[in-house]
């Protein structure tokens, strides 16, 4: 280090001369506080004053930037906010279903799959949104074949969220799913697929919420009541979805200031 660079540097551990044998070997395992310390000024010396990080924009992943917004939901529409027994009931219902799923999981992670189910890998986000929500409903596809008729094609309709397949999904699996479905719910409708695996991955979320998981769930809580202000012929069983996914970020993962007033 140069003596000019040094000066501009108090030392926060002042050392002096180090009386050390002439054979002293920097390489070998410092023996002494004298020898440590020489050795550290060694190792300070050859660093070099300007150090660039080696990046691979490739190894980076996409959409890293994070909006966060501080703000509640939008009010319900008039009419349509639901009573505060309403959201009490919700809670102890979901409730009810998080602790028979950890109860069970280990039971229904065993069962085998049907040959027709392959879950595609953690990182694929369109693989997940087609295999969650169906080709049809992703492609934005509203007619049915004929063919479609003699029986239901998951591949075209999407796999509904059986206990078989969500509790093979670990916690970094969850979070991506979610993360994905709330990502293609942001310019989409609300459809019944989606609110029945919404619903299934809250279910699976574990207590205390990683950060990644907290912002998700608040991201989609806010999304469902935009979506509930924009519902023009206000559908109660589509408002009532809808209310349902706000009640329990709000309440049963303590998100409170996105909670729906009582009416």
């Amino acid at each position: 280090m140069e003596p000019a660079v040094e000066e501009l540097m108090p030392r926060l551990l002042p050392v002096g001369d180090c009386d050390l044998p002439d054979d002293f070997d920097p390489t070998v395992p410092p023996r002494t506080p004298q020898e440590y310390l020489r050795r550290v000024q060694i190792e300070a010396a050859r660093c070099p004053d300007v150090v660039v990080a080696q990046i691979d924009p490739k190894k980076l992943r996409k959409k890293q930037t994070v909006n966060i917004s501080i703000s509640g939901c939008q009010p319900a529409p008039e009419g349509y906010s639901p009573t505060l027994k309403w959201q009490q009931q919700q809670v102890a219902n979901f409730s009810a279903v998080r602790q028979s799923l950890n109860k069970h999981r280990n039971h229904w992670r065993s069962q085998h799959l049907d040959s027709n189910v392959t879950m595609p890998k953690s990182e694929d986000e369109e693989g997940w949104q087609k295999f969650c929500l169906g080709e049809r409903l992703y492609s934005e596809i509203d007619t049915l074949s004929d063919n479609e008729n003699l029986g239901i094609d998951y591949i075209k309709m999407g796999f509904p969220p059986l206990l078989s397949i969500v509790s093979r999904m670990n916690q970094a699996t969850v979070t991506s799913v979610l993360e994905y479905l709330i990502n293609w719910f942001g310019e989409k409708k609300f459809t019944p697929e989606l609110g029945r695996w919404l619903y299934a991955l809250l279910a699976c979320l574990e207590k205390p919420l990683l950060p990644e998981a907290h912002s998700l769930i608040r991201q989609l809580a806010r999304r469902c009541s935009e979506v509930r202000v924009l519902e023009e012929n206000k559908n109660e069983e589509q408002v009532s979805a809808l209310n349902l996914m706000i009640c329990l970020v709000s309440r049963y993962f303590d998100q409170r200031d996105l909670a729906d007033e009582p009416s």
